[in-house]
């Protein structure tokens, strides 16, 4: 069976109700047949609900749906992408432990490497993530964690899976890989060997910028680490949110189709732009590592990045004349989103930190919707020209 069809028919056990849509269990407790069972299940001596910070029916079948997609032996679901990102690190490292990561991350997980894990002896070293080699040199005794994201955000640097899988076997190490931007539609990093997949659920598992959400899938003895953390830390999903986002799963081979169809025309029509340093875009030949998006990854995904000739000035001009994209710090919606990394969600890493990741003034991350490519096209052409046109002006 073909995992577009299991995405639509894993399901929870139907109930004596017979319904044929999973119903929401908005419960934060569970009851027992008696003290006896109570104490079984609590011992894990028989299977069963207990709380819903712990287990939950909603929270059990989207976490089903997801390691199936993502080919992993056991999962866990999350409030947030960022809270599963913590736990991930929390679950597993100590004091005394040593991580190395891609410089390409996310603002909030740079946070957590350089500002909060230090706070309990726990070390990082950022790389150049394209660099192998650099990876390799930055191995310590301690080292026990390798933490990257392919694509990056919002740079759309691609990390060798295949390569830093073999790295990570050599040195006996974890290797996390953030899928946020690819979903496991487009790549599978567990095929490759990586031992933990993390995913903000609140982008393109949701789809329709509704609700948040992160889940880990990985290795069953790693989750149990990490589940350990996140049943007495308490960063669980909501059942709510859960229900909402099993439910998206059900569309999200054809959204991710055809995101990356809308994003592919887009990235070769701007790509003619004057008013436009670069477009990057995995599946252009002009992106320096073409080849290895086709190797790794099915689709080219739904984000690129343009970067607007006179910096910050006429991206702020641009997004005033653009009648169909929204401006947001989201990404992952059916609507087209334009963001600013380095004045939002880049904005607290320094003017060097930046340039190291090619975040500059003029960049632009387009998070390419659902809508008539056609439409969007026509959009940013004319928002391009009336901004270039004011720059001149004024």
């Amino acid at each position: 069976m073909k995992k577009q069809t299991k995405a639509i028919r894993i399901q929870a056990e139907r109930s004596q109700n017979r319904e044929h849509s999973v119903p929401l269990y908005l419960t934060s407790s569970f009851t027992f047949e008696d003290a006896e069972q109570g104490r079984a299940i609590f011992a894990e001596e028989q299977p069963g609900n207990i709380y819903s910070r712990y287990m939950n029916p909603n929270v059990d079948e989207f976490v089903d749906k997801m390691c199936m997609l993502e080919n992993t032996e056991d999962g866990i679901a999350f409030a947030t992408g960022m809270a599963a990102n913590f736990a991930a690190m929390g679950g597993l490292l100590q004091s005394g432990d040593h991580v190395v990561a891609s410089k390409a991350l996310f603002g909030s997980c740079i946070q957590i490497l350089t500002k909060i894990l230090p706070k309990w002896g726990i070390t990082c070293t950022f790389v150049d993530g394209i660099d192998l080699a650099q990876w390799e040199a930055a191995i310590q005794e301690n080292t026990k964690f390798l933490f990257c994201e392919s694509p990056s955000n919002p740079g759309l640097e691609l990390i060798d899976i295949e390569a830093i899988c073999q790295l990570k076997a050599k040195h006996n190490l974890i290797l996390a890989i953030d899928n946020c931007f690819a979903t496991p539609i487009i790549q599978t990093p567990a095929d490759w060997g990586a031992d933990l997949i993390i995913h903000s659920a609140t982008k393109y598992i949701d789809g329709q910028g509704r609700v948040l959400g992160g889940v880990i899938c990985g290795r069953e003895d790693l989750i149990k680490e990490i589940r350990f953390f996140a049943r007495h830390t308490g960063p669980s999903m909501s059942p709510f949110n859960a229900w909402v986002l099993s439910k998206s799963l059900e569309t999200l081979h054809l959204r991710m189709e055809k995101h990356s169809d809308n994003a592919a025309k887009l990235a070769a029509a701007l790509e003619k732009n004057p008013a436009l340093n670069e477009v990057k875009y995995p599946f252009l030949t002009s992106h320096p590592q073409y080849e290895l998006a086709k190797k790794q990854m099915k689709m080219g995904g739904a984000i690129l990045t343009i970067d607007v000739k006179g910096g910050f000035e006429v991206v702020n001009e641009m997004s005033k004349h653009l009648t169909i994209a929204s401006v947001s710090p989201n990404l992952g919606d059916t609507r087209t989103i334009i963001t600013h990394p380095a004045s939002t969600t880049h904005s607290k890493l320094s003017a060097d930190q930046k340039a190291e990741v090619g975040i500059t003034d003029g960049l632009v991350r387009i998070a390419v919707g659902l809508e008539a490519v056609e439409d969007l096209i026509a959009d940013f052409e004319q928002a391009l020209e009336k901004a270039m046109v004011a720059s001149l002006v004024g």
